[in-house]
């Protein structure tokens, strides 16, 4: 039995399953065709926003050039006499490297061969070297004196397909060239090598510095598809927007320096002044202002060399990715319960109460996924969020056409089976409750306690030779459109006519649990079969004007275990009640006719009474043998007046 229900509820949710399935591999081939790689860029990019900067890294000074400086030297490039005297008042104040991010390929006189000869004396001083020709620039030969000492370093840039920075450059690999360090790692290497750090490799082949590995960023890491990862690439971890101290040219050339922002730290020296367009948008680059702010590139590259230092001295942990296999398992994952919740709902009741819980379920699993995801990024973690958001929400939508479509075949179904028979209140009653009665189409078989009311004409058969054909179907059809009318207003369900009898049940589809509610159900009956009998004085006394025939009625009711469901074949399909109580109810109708009752004669049996007892007249007939019972019944008769 439990391996039976197990299979049903398997079958019942194979929507969930094919819908969950089918939008997995939709997204699944959205994220790795690239489409969803700006969603993910976006995402990471809030989440470094997010995060709370880390404190001012003092091992890095900023020299930056700015507007004012421009004015202060009255030249752009500024000539090598003037980057001497920079050089020299840094040199003095005894940093342990320096990183010269500006072009000196050429002359710019006077003071070229002092600049020379500062290069020469100075070996912890690197410049650089544009490698690769790309949007951002044609390729630059760095200073040659620099270049014939080996102080050299790539001040290369890798902007993602919107402009942003989110990755550095370690190595160059150019073909048949040894590998150039960038700019970032090579002062990171000098003031490394002071703490006796030195790069080695791991296992993999991976550059090992101190207490970090330095795994290279591939093609399809994170949120990306299809990078460019040549060279040896890692993602930045950015500690903040500008976590470092920045002072001015002109407040070197005039002194105005501590020297405890220089000693024993790098200091950077390049651009910053916006005139010279050395600006990069990063993930701190918030679209929603008017003017995103812009790094420039010297500050860049204090990123990346802040960011080896950090890992390598401290162990602070580079941006990981997860594995493709474990990320699709998560859209898997968030698919299903977009689907599962989607379905829970469904037997929520009402239909704008299911689709109410289900977007409040949705939002607060997005809300989950998200702070999941952000808590995650927290702790040095990059996940995709994007795809698995869109999956929670894609599968959702999914189910709530998969959901509409069957209740589009469970109303056609509880339609085919009530028809007009039911009153709208029990209708609304059966379409909230469905889940629970249906199954592939037909009612599912149940018992349950019941009262059954039989209802019969009175000497229908003279009344049938009496009258023609056509006046006979009319004048039935107005006592049976009366008579449905009374037994839907008062909460019964018209089961079928017989002729000219009419069997009518209440309590169902929906099994009763409580006594009070049986007790109302039986209660129910017999108000409606007085109301019967009022409607059928007001018929006559019509049909007698109209000069039609007139009639009494009798009426049985029996409250006891009835079975209900469908009954029928493909093609036809019928609701119907059976059992003892129905076969009881039938035979109390037509009991003993000489027994009374003015224009309706109700007999209830014992059940039935117990229920009512107190709530109309009665008066107990007798027990009787009723045909097709072996026991005696005790026949109760309510009295109209």
């Amino acid at each position: 039995m439990r391996i039976r229900r197990l299979r049903q509820r398997i079958w019942q949710r194979r929507g969930v399953a094919i819908g969950a399935i089918a939008v997995t591999g939709i997204i699944v081939a959205l994220r790795f065709s690239g489409l969803l790689q700006s969603s993910e860029w976006a995402a990471l990019d809030q989440f470094f926003r997010w995060r709370p900067p880390e404190r001012t890294d003092k091992r890095i000074l900023m020299v930056g050039i700015n507007e004012s400086d421009l004015r202060y030297v009255r030249q752009w490039p500024v000539n090598d006499a003037v980057l001497v005297e920079m050089l020299k008042k840094v040199k003095a104040l005894k940093p342990r490297a320096i990183g010269l991010d500006l072009y000196r390929d050429l002359p710019v006189p006077p003071g070229t061969q002092a600049l020379e000869d500062v290069f020469r004396s100075t070996p912890s001083l690197i410049g650089i070297e544009k490698k690769v020709e790309d949007s951002i620039g044609n390729a630059a030969a760095p200073p040659p004196v620099l270049k014939e000492l080996g102080q050299v370093g790539a001040n290369d840039i890798v902007p993602d397909a919107d402009g942003r920075i989110r990755r550095g450059i370690l190595f160059l690999t150019p073909q048949s060239e040894p590998a150039l360090p960038s700019l970032g790692l090579r002062l990171a290497l000098i003031y490394l090598e002071r703490q006796g750090i030195t790069p080695t490799a791991d296992a993999n082949g991976f550059m090992k510095l101190g207490k970090a590995v330095f795994v290279p960023f591939e093609e399809n890491d994170g949120g990306y598809v299809r990078a460019d990862a040549a060279g040896y690439q890692i993602l930045l971890n950015f500690k903040g927007a500008a976590p470092f101290d920045q002072v001015s040219l002109t407040q070197v050339l005039q002194n105005r320096v501590p020297p405890s922002l220089v000693r024993d730290r790098i200091v950077l020296i390049g651009s910053v002044a916006p005139s010279l367009k050395d600006l990069f948008y990063t993930p701190y680059s918030n679209d929603l202002l008017p003017s995103p702010k812009q790094s420039p590139g010297v500050e860049i590259q204090a990123h990346l060399t802040s960011i080896i230092l950090s890992a390598s001295l401290e162990g602070r942990p580079l941006l990981q990715t997860w594995s493709k296999p474990i990320e699709v398992l998560c859209i898997l994952f968030c698919s299903t319960a977009g689907a599962s919740l989607t379905w829970a709902a469904r037997f929520q009741g009402h239909k704008n109460y299911s689709l109410l819980r289900t977007a409040i379920g949705l939002v607060i699993v997005a809300i989950g996924l998200m702070s999941i995801s952000y808590v995650v990024f927290l702790n040095h973690w990059w996940i995709p969020v994007v795809p698995p958001l869109l999956a929670l929400f894609g599968s959702a939508t999914v189910l709530i056409g998969y959901i509409a479509q069957l209740d589009r075949h469970d109303r056609q179904t509880v339609m085919n089976l009530f028809g007009r028979h039911v009153s709208p209140a029990i209708a609304r009653t059966i379409w909230r409750n469905r889940h629970q009665i249906l199954k592939q189409g037909r009612l599912l078989g149940c018992q349950m306690t019941a009262t059954v009311l039989f209802a019969d004409l009175k000497g229908f058969t003279s009344i049938t030779e009496q009258t023609e054909p056509d006046t006979l179907m009319s004048w039935l059809n107005d006592y049976m459109g009366a008579m449905v009318g009374v037994i839907q207003a008062h909460g019964g369900i018209v089961d079928k006519f017989i002729g000219d009898a009419i069997m009518a049940v209440f309590g169902v589809p929906i099994p009763r649990t409580k006594l009070e509610d049986i007790a109302k159900d039986a209660i129910a009956a017999v108000h409606c079969a007085k109301a019967m009998a009022s409607t059928l004085e007001v018929l006559n006394q019509k049909w007698q004007i109209q000069s039609r025939p007139t009639a009494a009625m009798r009426v049985g009711i029996a409250t006891g275990k009835v079975v209900t469901g469908s009954l029928g074949s493909a093609h036809r399909l019928d609701y119907t009640t059976i059992g003892d109580s129905v076969n009881v109810a039938a035979r109390l109708e037509s009991y003993d006719k000489s027994i009374d009752g003015g224009i309706c004669r109700i007999l209830i049996n014992k059940e039935t009474y117990l229920h009512i007892q107190g709530q109309f007249r009665t008066k107990f007939i007798g027990e009787g043998q009723l045909k097709g019972r072996q026991q005696p019944t005790e026949i109760y008769q309510v009295l109209l007046s």
